[in-house]
């Protein structure tokens, strides 16, 4: 599916439209739009994202009093897939609601103290078995200085593509949501277990700090995060466009 410049304007554009319906109407309006996205494109053709929420269950991730990330995380995430679903694009989750992926497979008797560890092995081989074209992994960030904030993208050394995917999200979120980000993206190193071992195309997107203020208002608050999944999933479409 190659967009032209033009076509990818008006996504956009319809995107963060989009984002009033959805204040006004929730996730129906999402489904209700998602009925006519046949008309946009054939979404059996289209490329396939896989969406990790990260976290999850007995792992809140990230938090700032009694908002936690891995609620965003899936907040986000749904957005973006839903988006995904209006223009044709075949999106899957990781994970579709609160529970951590230890035993997504099912194949151990004893989770005891390796939770964690099986949750992202197990992240990681959905992404190995998902045929997909690009992961996006969704986060938000945590760091002790209030000041820090504004959105970053980390992506695979492992596979080629995924620093310009990074690159360009971020450049779309510093081009719609906050002009005055100067971060930059950076390649995963071993910190990040499965932006370290993946062998395909992979992102994983920092959304913001939960604690700053600023941010930690934005993130919470139901229009930015459809702004935010409307950024993401710009981007995605011109990354996928573009590949070969």
């Amino acid at each position: 599916m190659k967009l032209s410049a033009r076509t990818l304007t008006n996504y956009i554009l319809f995107a963060f439209l989009f984002s009033s319906v959805c204040m006004i109407f929730g996730r129906t309006a999402v489904k209700l739009a998602s009925e006519d996205a046949a008309q946009v494109s054939v979404q059996s053709e289209s490329p396939v994202l896989l969406i990790d929420p990260g976290h999850g269950g007995e792992d809140g991730g990230a938090s700032s009093g009694e908002i936690l990330e891995k609620d965003l995380n899936l907040t986000v995430s749904r957005n973006l897939a839903d988006i995904c679903t209006i223009f044709g694009y075949k999106a899957d989750l990781t994970r579709n609601s609160d529970t951590l992926l230890y035993d997504a497979f099912d194949d151990m008797d004893d989770y005891g103290g390796k939770k964690k560890t099986y949750d992202l092995r197990n992240r990681l081989r959905m992404a190995e078995e998902s045929g997909s074209s690009l992961f996006i992994g969704i986060h938000m960030n945590k760091f002790p200085q209030e000041s820090s904030k504004g959105l970053q993208v980390y992506y695979t050394p492992n596979a080629d593509g995924s620093e310009n995917a990074a690159r360009m999200i971020q450049n779309y979120a510093k081009t719609y949501l906050m002009p005055w980000n100067q971060r930059e993206i950076k390649s995963a190193t071993s910190a990040i277990y499965l932006l370290h071992r993946i062998q395909m195309p992979a992102v994983l997107v920092e959304c913001g700090f939960l604690s700053n203020p600023e941010d930690c208002a934005n993130l919470t608050d139901r229009e930015y995060q459809v702004k935010l999944a409307s950024a993401i999933f710009a981007a995605s479409s011109e990354w996928l466009a573009s590949a070969p």
